[in-house]
């Protein structure tokens, strides 16, 4: 069958691009491998209406509501390949599977790579966080931690003191100069400097060990991970890419489209950092675009692709 739009990806973005085709009567498949990236953490926070809920409820709800529209298929796999142009576009999945479309949409979303610390990517998304947004005020104004990975950390530091009383570990990784050490005291955060050995976790709270011995114990420890994007098909189809400070990020304008014609992005892959928040809103804002890039004589009142920064 020949769709009108395929979504690569079926999280928060891909089924938030899907819902908008499918209410404008448009035929949408959405190949999805399952992976969503914070299937590590047992409540979402900061999503309108849904702060709280588990993201498998979520998930799960969004899905029932969306295959119950006609024009939507749903197909649970990994798209390996992508190739074509615009209105002539083919996606190829890992069991062999092979479809086509007008347009495509890409919301693989990304994987991130933790800081090399024995016992952070066990305590992901349970003790271990990434957004203060999202879990800051769960760890209750306890003590919290910040484990810098660069110079970037700098700004976790400065920001966690609004959920708790924060220590700073360099690491090794970063040395803040006069300056920072003077916004880091008026912040009152306290800078430890020993090397973190490993860290490990028991219920609501998370111990750092140091190489000298001693233990810090935290409501909570912050990081920034690098991300890099889940699949290989933008680079396939030659989407240019932007760098971020957590990794490289598919390039979009304003409506979500990317410098390939007929092909937009959406999500985490498309964005220097993300939340399930953004990822709908990219999501809707990418399947809307792409609807009205279909029809006759609308399209060409759009920016052209490439045209942008």
């Amino acid at each position: 069958m020949f769709y009108d739009v395929i979504i690569v990806g079926g999280s928060y973005a891909g089924m938030a691009a899907a819902l908008q085709l499918v209410r404008a009567r448009r035929s949408v498949l959405v190949i999805d491998a399952g992976q969503r990236r914070n299937r590590f953490a047992a409540h979402s926070h900061g999503f309108l209406s849904q702060d709280g809920s588990s993201p498998d409820e979520i998930v799960r709800t969004a899905r029932e509501q969306l295959i119950a529209y006609p024009d939507l298929t749903w197909v649970d796999g990994r798209a390996t390949s992508a190739a074509g142009e615009i209105e002539r576009f083919s996606v190829t999945t890992e069991t062999g599977g092979n479809y086509r479309a007008r347009r495509l949409i890409l919301a693989t979303g990304v994987v991130d790579t933790l800081p090399d610390v024995p016992g952070l990517q066990e305590l992901w998304g349970r003790n271990v966080f990434h957004c203060p947004y999202c879990h800051g005020f769960e760890t209750n104004k306890g003590q919290l931690g910040v484990l810098a990975v660069s110079a970037m950390s700098m700004h976790q530091a400065l920001m966690i003191p609004d959920w708790g009383r924060t220590t700073f570990f360099t690491n090794s990784k970063f040395e803040p100069d006069a300056e920072q050490l003077a916004a880091l005291s008026a912040r009152d955060v306290s800078v430890e400097r020993a090397t973190v050995e490993r860290v490990s976790g028991k219920g609501e709270t998370i111990s750092v060990h140091l190489e000298d011995g001693r233990t810090v114990e935290l409501a909570g420890l912050f990081t920034m991970p690098r991300t890099d994007t889940a699949s290989p098909i933008a680079e396939q189809l030659g989407c240019a890419f932007e760098d971020g400070p957590l990794g490289a990020f598919i390039r979009v304008d304003a409506m979500k489209a990317t410098s390939v014609p007929g092909v937009y992005a959406a999500g985490d892959n498309a964005t220097m950092a993300g939340s399930v928040t953004f990822a709908v809103a990219d999501g809707a804002r990418a399947g809307t675009s792409a609807h009205q890039s279909i029809i006759p004589g609308l399209a060409a009142l759009h920016p052209k692709p490439g045209n942008h920064h």
